[in-house]
């Protein structure tokens, strides 16, 4: 599992709630499909800047920087990218599972005007566009990614 996508996923597990400890942290993200180790976790928790508090781990005050940057998209779609389905004016994006979310948090940060919204789950991703035109345009686009 790629750093920052860990990363990434441990902070969406923290902004949800508090963590109780690290074990809980560490099943939360292996039902995610990471596998993670405690050396691993404690370094992710020290260079996001968490801090144990009484309820358990939580963000940091801060200006926010702690937040990992993404990896370009096309990295992203081509490493977590399983299948592109047009539908309407719908795409359909299957990746690995646990991948979907920082795909999704990708394609958005590209601004792409034939986007309406997104929505992402574990391992799909929906993706609605005005009309089917736009939804070709952005399905064709995603799939040159994946070569």
């Amino acid at each position: 599992m790629n750093k920052t996508l860990r990363q990434r996923a441990i902070l969406e597990l923290i902004k949800q709630g508090p963590v109780a400890s690290q074990e809980d942290l560490q099943k939360a993200l292996r039902k995610r499909g990471i596998k993670v180790g405690q050396a691993t976790l404690s370094r992710d928790i020290r260079d996001l800047g968490l801090s144990k508090m009484a309820h358990g781990y939580s963000l940091s005050a801060g200006d926010g920087t702690s937040t990992p940057a993404l990896p370009p998209v096309s990295r992203l779609v081509r490493e977590f990218v399983l299948e592109v389905r047009a539908a309407q004016n719908l795409l359909v994006i299957k990746t690995i599972v646990g991948s979907a979310q920082p795909v999704a948090a990708a394609l958005d940060d590209e601004d792409w005007p034939e986007a309406v919204g997104t929505v992402a789950g574990d391992d799909t991703i929906l993706i609605v566009c005005p009309d089917h035109k736009e939804a070709s345009k952005r399905a064709s686009r995603i799939q040159e990614m994946l070569v």
